[in-house]
């Protein structure tokens, strides 16, 4: 009884600082991959990778049917908020990383770095940055707008920059292969779950927690056919456990600041306690889906898509983490960490 009551309260206070059972999950995934790697190599019309394809565009035709185009209508009038996030999140994050690049004179052919500026060119998390602006006491409205806006930005920015990105190191992306692909994978089933929200919307909300449970499925699958595709190919034989951490330190030292940078710019834009917080958490998350999404067709067939989407899950279980944490203060300073 003791020992159950121990793991109980272990299992509260992880889930109380952001480590839930998805991101233990994910970390399966990559263990599981290292051990066996030939269910996600394999190809064919019902293969683990084909199945991931599916399941893509299943996640948004149901983002798409939760997605209320009257919610989005009352939305756009505070512009200056949400002017902000996008830039933020497309414009501030991405050349934040180019200057670290940059500085650091790092050739842009390294996986690892391209992995870290693909983190910063994707659009914010839509579901985790809402929760944490309503933690916090923030303008969940805005909240809601910035984030279902910035997946659809997204799906044409994001390219663009991986092909400014890629270009600069003498490569070459077909950038309108890439977006054609992406609406047909990411935009044609929103707009489609859009136009049947009025019929279908009330049951997809009615099951919104089933349909998470679908969307978390899918991502493990994307995560581990792109490791077992790195594994096999033997593409992490030159990295350490050092590396490792290091890279994990320099994702949560991003975060911090972006997230010090936007609360700035919020203060000198004399934005209302609730805006800044909406600012701050929706401009300085990044989405695992997206990412997860955008990798199979950024890098389709490539060995190296386990390497390039590791900083992308470090900083996703780094930004729940820390998120989390700050969240849970503000509300109980009452907003006394951002005026």
């Amino acid at each position: 009884m003791k020992q159950q009551k121990a793991s109980k309260s272990l299992w509260l206070l992880l889930t109380k600082v952001g480590l839930d059972w998805f991101i233990l999950a994910l970390m399966g995934m990559i263990l599981l991959a290292y051990l066996l790697p030939s269910p996600g190599v394999q190809k064919g019309l019902f293969s683990l990778k084909e199945l991931a394809n599916y399941g893509i565009s299943l996640i948004f035709f149901f983002y798409g049917l939760r997605l209320s185009p009257q919610r989005l209508r009352e939305g756009l009038s505070n512009w200056h908020l949400h002017l902000t996030v996008q830039l933020a999140t497309f414009v501030l994050f991405p050349l934040l990383i180019l200057g670290i690049i940059h500085m650091l004179h790092v050739e842009s052919t390294n996986l690892i770095w391209l992995g870290v500026f693909f983190v910063a060119a994707l659009p914010s998390t839509v579901s985790s940055s809402v929760v944490m602006v309503s933690i916090a006491g923030g303008n969940i409205p805005g909240a809601i707008f910035n984030a279902s806006i910035s997946a659809l930005i997204g799906v044409f920015i994001t390219p663009i920059w991986m092909g400014i990105f890629i270009a600069s190191g003498s490569g070459h992306i077909d950038l309108t292969v890439i977006i054609l692909k992406l609406m047909l994978q990411v935009l044609f089933p929103v707009v489609l779950g859009l136009l049947l929200h009025s019929k279908l919307g009330a049951l997809a909300e009615k099951h919104r927690k089933q349909l998470r449970y679908f969307d978390q499925t899918t991502i493990l699958l994307i995560v581990y056919t792109a490791f077992c595709q790195s594994f096999a190919e033997h593409m992490f034989a030159n990295h350490t456990i050092s590396d490792i951490l290091l890279l994990g330190l320099g994702m949560v030292s991003i975060f911090f600041l972006m997230f010090g940078l936007i609360t700035l710019i919020g203060k000198i834009l004399h934005f209302s306690r609730e805006d800044n917080i909406t600012a701050v958490f929706c401009g300085s998350k990044k989405s695992l889906v997206h990412g997860s999404v955008m990798s199979k067709v950024l890098f389709p067939n490539s060995a190296a898509a386990g390497i390039i989407l590791l900083p992308l899950m470090i900083y996703h279980a780094l930004q729940l983490i820390a998120a989390s944490v700050i969240a849970q203060r503000m509300a109980r300073k009452g907003g006394s960490t951002i005026k």
